[in-house]
């Protein structure tokens, strides 16, 4: 067999994998590395540590400061791209001839560089960016990060043109795929769901004592959610509601503080949020922009009991059978107390496993992965 060598562009340092998009990139690194693959990682250092965990994964590891500030932000190409176009990069993957996996149009910069004409590069979609830059600037409330979160989204849609010089355009949902397939009718899009971190299906039968709400809290789509849970739907008679994640904002965690019934957990560690979702008998989910996969969603139907979430949570995915769904306060009210009374039973275990496994095996789309890298 010939043994197949990659570059992957990390968009952040993909480890530890605590959150969407680094867990995407993570796993789909480990499953490689057991294929055989010879990674050549490039990612971009700025709030996350240097994690030589992933040299057991990559035959090289390079790290380039991330160009944060007001320079990265005046140029026309949107901050998340011109804060990631460090010289060396292109230096570094001009050394050989091998494909490009460039994760997160952030890392798409020298995607048109005329140096990197006929090389084989995929672009690994993660959202439809302008469209998600877009939903932040509706949910922001600090008005400067407001208009950043505008002009970003203007930015994305008109740097979006670049990605025509991508050979493959791997997608995480059958929405996005549909996207692009006609924004760039000359291009193939292949729809790849999400890496993860579960191997198999690990949930417990039988009731838990408290709901859970999680997601890396920072992100305004992320804590306006969790407002609205607390807000408009959680009532002082159901059971406890744990809302987890990385970096909940202040005004979150005092309005949380108000209930006797929430209860934040701060930064939790990976093994203590796979506890929290195994333990917690109703894993609630919401968005209120329909944009790529949630993979946290993933997690919980792996790992956890009853998933409630909003349709937007599930757009453009085969996880809605999976899922009890409701779209105001009063639906999910009445799907709450409705799910506390309820055991999670085997057969329902047994039904998630059999579609989970079709759908979302790691091993299954690493397979199909190589069998495009092989081509190429």
């Amino acid at each position: 067999m010939t043994l197949i060598s990659l570059h992957i562009v990390s968009f952040d340092i993909p480890f530890p994998a605590n959150y969407g998009g680094v867990i995407d990139v993570f796993y789909k690194i480990r499953a490689l590395h057991h294929a055989g693959v010879r990674i050549q990682l490039h990612c971009f250092e700025y709030d996350r540590k240097r994690a030589p965990e992933l040299e057991n994964f990559c035959t090289s590891v390079h790290y380039y400061l991330r160009e944060t500030g007001m320079r990265a932000n005046v140029s026309y190409r949107p901050y998340i791209v011109a804060s990631r176009m460090a010289p060396e990069l292109i230096k570094n993957l001009l050394k050989d001839q091998n494909p490009i996996l460039f994760e997160g149009i952030h890392t798409c910069g020298f995607m048109s560089d005329a140096r990197l004409t006929g090389r084989f590069m995929i672009y690994r979609e993660s959202n439809i960016e302008h469209h998600y830059y877009y939903h932040l600037f509706k949910a922001e409330k600090n008005p400067g990060k407001k208009i950043f979160f505008l002009a970003e989204s203007i930015r994305l849609l008109h740097f979006q043109k670049m990605l025509r010089h991508a050979s493959l355009m791997l997608t995480v949902s059958q929405d996005d795929t549909q996207y692009l397939s006609s924004a760039f009718p000359e291009n193939r899009v292949l729809f790849l769901p999400s890496f993860h971190n579960n191997d198999e299906v690990s949930i417990k039968p039988g009731r838990g004592a408290y709901a859970l709400y999680q997601g890396k809290l920072s992100v305004p789509e992320n804590s306006v959610a969790a407002e609205f849970l607390i807000n408009e739907v959680w009532e002082d008679s159901f059971p406890e509601l744990v809302i987890a994640g990385l970096n909940p904002p202040a005004w979150l965690t005092r309005l949380g503080a108000e209930r006797t019934n929430i209860r934040f957990v701060h930064n939790p560690s990976d093994d203590q949020m796979i506890s929290l979702i195994q333990e917690a008998h109703l894993n609630i989910m919401v968005t209120f922009q329909p944009t790529g996969l949630k993979l946290k969603l993933l997690n919980a139907l792996f790992c956890g009991r009853f998933c409630l979430v909003n349709p937007q949570m599930v757009a453009g995915t085969s996880l809605d059978e999976l899922c009890h769904l409701a779209s105001d306060p009063a639906g999910f009210k009445e799907k709450i107390s409705f799910l506390f009374n309820k055991d999670f039973e085997e057969a329902l275990i047994k039904q998630r496993s059999l579609i989970l496994m079709k759908h979302y095996s790691n091993q299954i789309n690493c397979k199909l992965l190589l069998e495009i890298l092989t081509l190429c």
